[in-house]
């Protein structure tokens, strides 16, 4: 039996392997790679993934990565498309191949069917003199000096060299067209990443009678009667035409305490803090719980477009939704 030593040596060298070939590829993100970007964002189809064997484990989570985050994409078993799965694929798709040896026989019999349809061929392998990658339009150097398997051939830090290469290019595309949270949320509409993405702050905000909030000059002991009576642990202060003038919560209260102020006598005025952080109902909830996560803030308050306020919600209510 191995020593706990030598076990994580071992882990530690595996490591260490796949760090090394990560970093190597960093030098060959180069022109190459802008080539495969554009031609997936000029083509009128989708990116079809095919590989065989670890390559094709790692082709599928390429293919959902891109499909999540913008580019239309799905996975083809190769050998399944040499027997009809190949009706899947358009002229208007662009194919991406993987393949460490670049010369895997399920992959080089479909080059000629893919060549005769003009179907764009981007190919991702180890080995930039095999057939694949020259048949290809252009080809992602995946090489990596050694695998980390000590008997270097299991495929280890060649799969780990492919998946950072496909996220690579999904999050390049990404950016490219210029995909948003909202954009992204809506291929997420499941579990606790869709209710994070999707909600917003109209849908987890207290409006109408449960807005809590009072006129400036309000006496404090009457403003803190308020907060009570709605629970929010803080009141909006409006100007006498309705716009926001300020927001008074429980942290004001301890300032003002500290100050020495007294509750009974002081106005609202005297203690809120002016105008404060505020929401817009059509902002995501993940992105005003960003802003109070930023400034250290348990509430904010929602304004229109006039900057009047039109609702109000705590961090109680965005832990109620499942956004954080």
């Amino acid at each position: 039996m191995s020593q706990p030593n030598e076990l994580i040596k071992s882990a530690q060298r595996t490591i260490r392997l796949e760090l090394e070939a990560v970093t190597d590829l960093l030098q060959r993100i180069d022109g190459d790679f802008v080539r495969a970007c554009e031609l997936i964002l000029a083509s009128k189809g989708r990116v079809v993934v095919v590989g065989m064997g670890k390559s094709g484990h790692v082709g599928n989570k390429i293919a959902a990565t891109l499909a999540s985050t913008g580019t239309t994409a799905f996975f083809v078993h190769p050998a399944e498309a040499s027997h009809g799965d190949m009706g899947m694929i358009t002229r208007d798709d662009v194919v991406l191949a993987l393949s460490n040896s670049g010369s895997t026989a399920e992959i080089v019999t479909l080059l000629p069917l893919i060549k005769r349809l003009g179907i764009t061929l981007i190919s991702m392998t180890g080995n930039p003199d095999s057939p694949l990658a020259k048949a290809a339009e252009v080809n992602l150097d995946a090489r990596v000096t050694q695998e980390a398997c000590p008997l270097n051939l299991a495929p280890t830090s060649s799969t780990t060299v492919s998946l950072v290469l496909g996220d690579a290019l999904a999050i390049a595309l990404l950016e490219a067209r210029g995909f948003t949270a909202e954009d992204f949320a809506f291929s997420h509409p499941g579990g606790a990443l869709g209710r994070r993405l999707l909600l917003k702050v109209e849908n987890v905000m207290h409006a109408g009678e449960e807005l809590p909030k009072v006129q400036r000059g309000t006496l404090l002991r009457d403003a803190l009667m308020e907060m009570t009576r709605k629970g929010l642990g803080m009141t909006a202060v409006l100007e006498a035409d309705g716009r926001l003038a300020g927001v008074f919560t429980d942290g004001d209260l301890r300032r003002t305490l500290d100050r020495g102020l007294d509750i009974r006598q002081a106005t609202i005025d005297e203690a809120m803090t002016p105008h404060g952080k505020t929401a817009r109902p059509d902002m995501l909830a993940a992105e005003a719980l960003k802003i109070m996560e930023d400034h250290k803030i348990g509430a904010l308050v929602v304004v229109d477009q006039h900057d009047r306020p039109i609702g109000a919600f705590n961090l109680g209510d965005l832990l109620r939704a499942g956004v954080m």
